[in-house]
This record gives C-alpha cells, structure tokens and sequence, in this order.
C-alpha cells in the first residue's frame, strides 16, 4: 500500500485530478493519501469529494486530511507539492506592483518580478517540506514538484533540500497537440523530442512516420484558423527562431523583451478569447473566477447533480505514471525538469533543464540532448541567469541580490530604469513580507547540502567530456529511449 503527500491539497480542481490520475492504476486502488493544506475550508471541500469518488467507485484507498505537514509526511513514499504560497492575496501583489511600473505580466509565476518574488516564498517551504521528508518520509521518498516557478524550485531543493525532487508540468504535453492539430494529424502519430528549460522548452526534431515535420510547421501555424488568432507571439518566435515553444501565448510573452514592453503593441499579440492568450494579470482572473466557480459547483458534485472525473479517465499529468514506472517497472517516457549535467551542452550545469525522461523500477533516466540550436539557447540562458541569482538570493536572503535578478529579467530590462527596479522591489519586499522572512531576520536562511545517493536518479556520471558516439552532432540526431547517462542525484 502506497502512502502518498499531497502538499496544498486545498486545490480542489488539481488533488481530485491527480488522485483520480493514481487510482486509475490497478496496482494503486488502496493508496493511503494525506492531504495537507493549511486552508481548512478547501482542504474539507476536497476531502468530502474525494472520499465520494472513492466510495462512489467501491475502491479502498483512503484520505487522511491534516493541516500539519510533519503528518502529511510521516512515512510517506511520494510527497507531491502544489502549494502556492500567500495565495492570491500575496499573487495580487505580484502582478499588480509591477504593472505600476509598466511591466505587464500575463502569468507572473515564473520569471520577471511576480516570478522572482513567488519564488522568494515558495523556496522556504518546499526546503521545509524537504527537511521534514528527511526526518520523516521513508528513506528515498520523491518529492514531484508542480509548484511554480519551477526552474527556480527545484534548483533550491537540489542544493538545500537533501531529497531526490523531479519538476512537472504539463506544457510540452499541450505544445505537442497544438503541434498535431496545426499539421492536420493525430497526436499518436506525431513524434518529437522537446529540450530547454521550463516554459522554455523547444521542439527540436518533431517527425511524423520517420519525415521530418519542422519544414511545414510555420506555414500550417499559420493557415490555421484559431492557432494563427490565438498564438501570434509562439507563431512570431517560430518565423524568426526556426522552433516551437511549449508554452502558451501569454505565458511566452511575458518571457521575452519583445512583446510586452509598449502597451500600445501588446493586442497586436494577444487574443482575448481566452485569458491564457495573453491578457493582462489574466492568470490572477482566472484562479479568482475559478475559487468562486469551485464554491457553487461543489454542493453540485457532491449531490451528484454535476458529473465529476470517473475512473479510468486520466489525463496526462505526469506525476500518476512516474510512480506507475517506478512501483511496477512499466516504462513510461515523459519530460521533466531535472539537473543540467552536461545534457544540454550549451546551458550551464547544475541550472534546472527540461528534456525526454524515461521511467522504470530502475529509477528516472535521462536522455543526452547536446547542443541546443543557438538562438533557443541564447534565450534559456537570459533566464537562467535571472534564476541563478535569484535561488541564491532565496537561500540567504540577499534582497540586493534579489533586485539584480530582477534587473537582468529580460521584460523588466525592456520597460524599467535602474532606479524604477529598485523602487519597486522595495514596495514589493514590504507588501510580501509576511511571506518571505528570511528577509526580515525571522526566517532562516541555508546553506547547501550534499545531495543525496541512489533515490530517483541511478546512472553513474560519465566522465568529463565524454559523449554518445552515436549522438555527437546536432540536436536533431539523437535517438530515443535507452540513452541515459548522466548521475542525477537530486
């Protein structure tokens, strides 16, 4: 029987999808979960549901709710995080201070002041939940991280955290049928291989039956109805850089200096048919609409009124067949975000990279990617360097540090003065303070640890410089699954 954390439970439309996600494997059905939320009210609303969809399916697995995370992790085999730190209160914060200042966030949970500040507050408590893994999970016991900014994340929690963490997210799954719908074919049958950093990741060879597809992916982009209307920056990026990004037009946007930075352009690459296309603090809408939505559904679901997930219906979230692979050896491919250790050649080691990962009883194997083509990389390079100062700055809460990373965010060089920058991260450190105390002398700060043998990632380091024959040369060539080198020991 499996014992399975889930942190920020209180999600109620995310913990019954990747609950409903495990069940759907047979092996599974008598999970023990925890569900650990400091919302009381969520975490019961959730509770009721899932324990009604449990019932309602004749399974045995079981819910334990508990607003204390020593006890949502007590002896747990996966420990899952999706928590967002301060909620919308604090999230508020994030778009809103910056958008005085002209810079004009879509998302802002993942690189650019809402990113940078999120990250400020997200790292203490995953590298709490770290530390009470190491006390009280089982030895080896996987945190899978969903909790943004994820780059920034995972890099904390490999340097501090002492447990083995992979990062998840689901945008080179949506990348990959947006790709197939522009080319007129079934996802099935269209193959790809997807490498960079999260939420900048690439799809750097894409075949359809052996052909290589990238020839014609401009050209039908373009000619599509909806796709053309609703995705002009990812289309803009592909004319110029030759490559597909992941992620969605307004996430892109707002990673980039180009498109956000005069007001008077930005409905020249957004479409207001749906928030996630570009508008303005659209995300922050968007979770509000949805609290609010989730209240007067929930007396709909639980009297049955409303139609809920059903067994067997599971989506492709990765976390459910990660733990599939790695509890019953059934391989599973997937791309996750992991350390750079020479996979990517021309992104620096130790940065949080994302690329094709196989799964098995083995543990998660990762596949040697080489070069990036350059301009891809130049690009995941800009905000490397903003994710570097800024998990630094995390851990020791340098809030110079803070402000430099800021600075060097390529939106926020595009629209902000020196001074402007430093302005407004001083008002953002004092509306976020109760948040992020290692700022304020009431947290603590930390110093990196060794990272921890065997866990999640069991494949001996090669030596230095080494490289697949087979693979050496352009990105385009390499193959698929059983290439797994590199020592991960996150």
């Amino acid at each position: 029987m499996l014992k399975i954390a889930m942190i920020g439970a209180g999600s109620v439309g995310f913990t019954r999808r990747l609950m409903m996600d495990i069940l759907a494997v047979e092996e599974f059905r008598d999970t023990e979960f925890r569900f650990m939320d400091i919302n009381q009210e969520n975490l019961s609303m959730v509770t009721n549901l899932c324990r009604k969809m449990i019932q309602d399916n004749g399974l045995n697995a079981t819910i334990h709710p508990t607003t204390n995370r020593i006890e949502a992790v007590t002896d747990a085999d996966y420990v899952f995080c999706f928590a967002r730190v301060g909620g919308l209160e604090a999230f508020k914060h994030d778009v809103e201070i910056p958008l005085k200042y002209r810079i004009d966030q879509c998302v802002g949970d993942t690189l650019g002041p809402g990113g940078v500040f999120f990250a400020m507050r997200a790292i203490p408590v995953l590298l709490g939940i770290a530390e009470d893994m190491r006390k009280f999970a089982k030895p080896g016991a996987l945190l899978l991280n969903y909790t943004n900014p994820m780059a920034m994340n995972t890099w904390a929690v490999r340097r501090a955290g002492g447990v083995p963490i992979v990062g998840l997210c689901h945008g080179v799954q949506g990348g990959h049928k947006q790709i197939a719908t522009a080319l007129g074919l079934p996802p099935e049958e269209v193959d790809f291989i997807c490498a960079g950093i999260n939420h900048q990741t690439w799809y750097i060879q894409v075949t359809h039956k052996g052909k290589d597809m990238l020839p014609y992916l401009l050209e039908c982009f373009e000619n599509h109805p909806e796709l053309s209307r609703d995705e002009k920056v990812r289309i803009d990026v592909l004319r110029r850089f030759g490559y597909y990004s992941t992620e969605s037009n307004g996430h892109l946007s707002e990673y980039l200096p180009w498109y956000r930075k005069r007001r008077e352009e930005i409905d020249r690459w957004i479409s207001q048919t749906r928030w996630i296309n570009g508008r303005t603090a659209g995300y922050l809408h968007h979770c509000v609409e949805k609290t609010d939505e989730y209240k007067v559904m929930y007396p709909k679901w639980m009297s049955g009124e409303a139609e809920y997930i059903k067994l067997g219906e599971r989506s492709d979230e990765h976390g459910s067949y990660i733990i599939e692979a790695l509890e019953t050896g059934r391989t599973y491919r997937g791309h996750f975000n992991i350390e750079n250790r020479g996979l990517i050649t021309n992104l620096p080691n130790a940065s949080t990279i994302e690329i094709p990962c196989y799964v098995d009883r083995n543990g998660i194997q990762p596949t040697w990617i080489g070069e990036l083509p350059p301009q891809c990389a130049a690009t995941c390079r800009a905000s490397i360097s903003v994710q570097e100062m800024a998990v630094e700055a995390a851990l020791t809460g340098n809030k110079e540090l803070v402000k430099l990373a800021v600075l060097h965010d390529p939106l926020t060089a595009a629209v902000c003065n020196t001074e402007e920058v430093w302005k407004m991260c001083d008002e953002m450190f004092e509306a976020l303070a109760p948040w992020m105390p290692q700022f304020n002398g009431e947290g603590k700060t930390w110093k990196d640890i060794p990272q921890p043998l065997g866990g999640t990632y069991r494949f001996p380091q090669p030596a230095v410089g080494w490289q697949p024959p087979a693979l050496v040369g352009e990105a385009k060539h390499i193959g698929s699954g059983n290439l797994s080198v590199g020592h991960q020991d996150n």
